[in-house]
């Protein structure tokens, strides 16, 4: 966490847009309204176009597996020292299938000897991305051995969606929901 208080509060139930409602009834949550949407609904033009295309991103759409997509996601949000993202995908990648162990080798990165090749190509593609905003010659032939363009247009598109979302998170300063605490390691 960049910040230990918000620089945009989340609004309160009373002031959320009745759209917002309308389209969170699609994304229970257990933490309720998270307080990412509730700040986002300041802007509730750009709220929805966020909600739109990080719908195409979290569906099955997306070409990549949700257990590759969550480690690409885990990866960039650890990358930018992002702890609200981080916390809110421990649970997503979980429940995609990510184990403690593998979660925790997000951190390591691609060196993590539990990676399997395809894994490993996925972190260091988000590693280049994030470093240079390109993938290199070797890391796209080693990606081309896993997975198919789709895919690897999704894991771009992915990356960038979650540097996006971190950087907003920071940015702002949004804070955990009650009762959740940050990984220190995503301390800043």
């Amino acid at each position: 966490m960049r910040l230990d208080a918000p620089r945009i509060s989340p609004l309160p139930d009373e002031a959320l847009p009745p759209e917002l409602w309308e389209r969170m009834k699609t994304r229970p949550s257990a933490d309720g309204m998270l307080n990412i949407f509730r700040t986002m609904a300041h802007d509730p033009l750009g709220m929805n176009a966020f909600l739109d295309w990080g719908g195409y991103i979290l569906s099955k759409k997306n070409g990549l597996p949700a257990r590759q997509r969550e480690i690409v996601i885990l990866r960039t949000g650890f990358l930018c020292k992002s702890g609200y993202e981080w916390n809110q995908h421990v649970r997503v990648g979980t429940n995609a299938g990510l184990t403690a162990a593998e979660i925790d080798a997000i951190k390591t990165g691609a060196g993590d000897p539990s990676w399997s090749a395809a894994d490993a190509a996925l972190i260091v593609a988000t590693d280049e991305l994030h470093a240079n905003y390109f993938i290199s010659d070797a890391a796209w032939a080693e990606l081309g051995k896993h997975f198919n363009d789709k895919q690897k247009a999704d894991l771009i598109f992915t990356a960038g969606q979650y540097t996006m979302v971190s950087m907003f998170l920071n940015s702002v300063g949004v804070q955990l929901e009650t009762g959740k605490t940050v990984d220190p390691d995503l301390r800043a």
